[in-house]
Parts: structure tokens; sequence; C-alpha cells
């Protein structure tokens, strides 16, 4: 169990005090604040940013002391920032705000680890922003913690067994996380329903060998961004998938670049009946740099794009017109934020339907030779199981209990209850 306890009054894992702050920054989920740590005369303190009036502005969160550059800051719904430092061994959380030339500190209590081993990270910002939480993780289980937003400080909501990672939400309510969960040597993706008690059901196993994660998911879509080592055993690939949706987890080349690393971190919302055309925001970062892709599921290509100077690399958020906004800081701007619209989606010739793809190469077999981070050409079929893929659950429905076994209903409409793993084919487009 991981030993957390609540102190009653009073920041990041302590593994990045190495005397560098993160480059990057954290929005809200509706993009309205932004908050970092800035640096002046080698000391840094907080920053929030305001992102939705005419002109971005930064406003300085200094308190008596700098801050440790391991500390976690992150922005509210209502312009306050959530600040996590690391205390004497303890996780302490204040939410400050600006008063005239100074700044206001409201404590909101602090989290004890008694695990040496245990470290606890905030999780990304949860819709609504009157909420934020924190994920706790010993040697063998992980909690979850509401840590602002309560109404008696840090509240410890569930405790899985296993150890967990990333944080994707699910909906609208900030009900539904998505987790990543290590147990038994194997990463599957869990949803954990904070409302009921902390509830863990699977959401996705591609293969009962493979370690499948959850890195995004858009509410309105119901899109979800993946990344898995089932295709290629020993590598991991990014792949695409829907909520609810009976079609298999696909894995495009497109996304597989050689000396690339590429990590999606925005996806354009609004898109409610097409998920394929939802843009997906991908930070590139190879010899060269960082700079900026662009990738959508239907077309199987990604435009690359030039980061504008000073980005706040991996930070950015989609309008639903399709704009990128990528904020950035320089100089000669300390708080900007850069407009970038890709190229339009073009309509590709549909791809082989998933229901004829015959596999044949089954997940941990002898795959085709290939050259080092260069895909074998053409599109290849894998199938970790050989019954029929069932469909990604959608946890964000209301379901009833499956069908029988021996008579299964049409796949079409065949309900998917929450707590149903999810198995299927993959495919690379």
């Amino acid at each position: 169990m991981t030993a957390c306890a609540i102190e009653p009054s009073a920041g990041h894992e302590d593994g990045d005090r190495d005397g560098t702050a993160p480059a990057g920054c954290t929005l809200t989920a509706d993009g309205a604040y932004a908050a970092r740590l800035a640096s002046a005369g080698g000391s840094w303190f907080p920053e929030r940013w305001t992102l939705d009036g005419p002109e971005p502005y930064a406003v300085p969160l200094p308190r008596n002391q700098p801050e440790e550059p391991g500390t976690e800051v992150q922005p509210m719904g209502d312009g306050r920032v959530l600040i996590h430092r690391l205390v004497a061994g303890r996780h302490a959380f204040s939410l400050l705000y600006p008063t005239g030339p100074g700044t206001g500190e409201l404590p909101l209590g602090a989290v004890e680890c008694r695990d040496g081993t245990a470290r606890l990270r905030l999780l990304p910002p949860a819709p609504g922003g009157e909420r934020a939480y924190a994920l706790a993780v010993g040697e063998r289980s992980t909690s979850v913690w509401l840590v602002a937003g309560g109404a008696f400080g840090p509240e410890r909501l569930a405790e899985l067994p296993g150890r967990c990672s990333g944080g994707v939400w699910l909906d609208r309510a900030g009900r539904l996380l998505a987790l990543d969960r290590e147990t038994g040597g194997r990463t599957k993706a869990v949803v954990v329903d904070l409302e009921c008690g902390g509830e863990v059901s699977p959401l996705l196993q591609i293969a009962a060998d493979s370690d499948d994660r959850v890195l995004l998911a858009d509410h309105d879509s119901g899109l979800l961004i993946v990344r898995s080592d089932a295709p290629s055993p020993g590598q991991d690939r990014l792949g695409w998938g829907v909520l609810g949706s009976t079609l298999p987890v696909r894995f495009p080349e497109c996304l597989r670049l050689r000396d690339c690393a590429v990590t999606p971190f925005a996806i354009q919302p609004g898109q409610v009946l097409t998920p394929e055309s939802c843009a997906v925001a991908l930070r590139m970062d190879g010899p060269a740099g960082s700079w900026v892709g662009v990738w959508r599921p239907a077309e199987r290509r990604v435009h690359h794009l030039p980061a504008p100077p000073g980005w706040l690399a991996g930070a950015g958020l989609w309008t639903a017109d399709g704009v990128l906004r990528l904020p950035y800081a320089t100089p000669a701007v300390p708080c900007g934020v850069a407009q970038v619209s890709p190229p339009p989606a073009v309509p590709v010739e549909p791809a082989q339907p998933v229901e004829s793809a015959r596999p044949t190469h089954p997940v941990g077999s002898a795959q085709p030779a290939e050259a080092d981070g260069v895909p074998a050409p053409g599109p290849e079929p894998f199938a970790p199981d050989a019954e029929q893929p069932r469909p990604l659950p959608d946890p964000r429905q209301a379901s009833s209990p499956p069908p029988s076994d021996r008579t299964p209903a049409p796949a079409a409409a065949r309900p998917v209850p929450l707590g149903q793993a999810p198995l299927g084919r993959l495919v690379t487009n």
C-alpha cells in the first residue's frame, strides 16, 4: 500500500532538483490560463499567463523566497495557481493569487508519504478547472488524491494495486480518469471512476503480452491516441482508436520516424462524428531540435511545421476551427501565443476494410526484416488474438450487462460495459 497521510495544514517529484526548471508550461483544459516556473537572476518563481483576452499577459507570483526548480505549478479555472512543493519530506499544496503588488497564498494542506519510495506528482488539469488531483506512486500500489477543490484539504479518493503513470481525462465532468497501470511486468490502461469509490475497469488491452498506454483523449469525438509495443515487440508505436468503436486500434507508419521522438500533446475538439478528421498536434524532437507536427488519422501523413522561437515545447491547444495556439516566451516577447493554421485536411483513398485484412504475423512472432527505424514497405496487419476484436469500451456511456458468449450479438449492437477489457487486431496504415 502507498503509505501517505494528510497533514492538517501547511510539489513535484523530488527527482528533478538538478538546478534547472522545466521549460514548458501547463494549460487549463479550456486554454484560458497557463502557469509555469519562470526565472529571474537565477531564481525561480511561479508565473500565471492569461490567454483568453485580446492579448496574452503574464503575472509573476513570487513569494518570500525562490522556489525549488522541481516545484510543480498548475493553473486553476478561476485564475489562481496551484503550487506543489516538497518540504521536509511532505508534499505541500497552496493556491497563489495576485494581491496588488504582492502575492497571496492559501495553504491547502500537505500529504506525507511514509513510504520513502513513493513519488507524488500533479495530474493534468481536470475539465472545469475547479479541482486538481495528484498521483502518489509506491512500490506496490498507487493512490489518487484530490489536492484542490475539496472541502477539507487533500483527500485520498482511490487506491489501486500496481504502479500507475500517465493520466488522461475521458469526460468533461472530470469523473473518469485513464491511468497506465503496471502489474505483473505489463502495463495496461485502466479507467478509474472517481465518483464510485475509485472503481477500476480495464480500458486498453491490445495483446496479452503488450504494454498499452493512453496518451490523449478527445471528449467530443472519443478519439484516443495510444502507445503500444504490440505491433513491434520491444519498440513502442503510436496508434489511434475510438471509444465505443468496433474497429481495432491502428498504428500508422507515418508516425514511425527514424531518429525522431514523436509526442502528441493536443487534439482538435469539436469533431463529434468524425474522429478520423481530428487534427493531432505532435512535438517532434530530433537531431536538429524540436518542431511541430500535425497529423490526422484520415490522411496518413504528417505535416511538419516550424515551432515559434521560444516555444514552451509540448504546450499548446487547438481551437474548434482548427487553429493551433502555441505559447512561447522570448526576451522581446516574455508572454506570447503563436497562431498556427496547418494545411487543410486532404481526402484520401479509404484503407482496406479491417474485416477483410487477413493477419499474416501474430504479435510476438518473427516480423519482416527492417532497417533501423525504416518500416517494411506496405501496411502489415497483425493479429494478437484469433477471435474477432471487441470494441474499445466507452466508459462515458451507460451500459448494460454483456451478452452471453454462446450467442453473441452483432458487433455493431453489442454493448460494451465499463470493465470489459477490449481486444483487437492491429492494423498499420
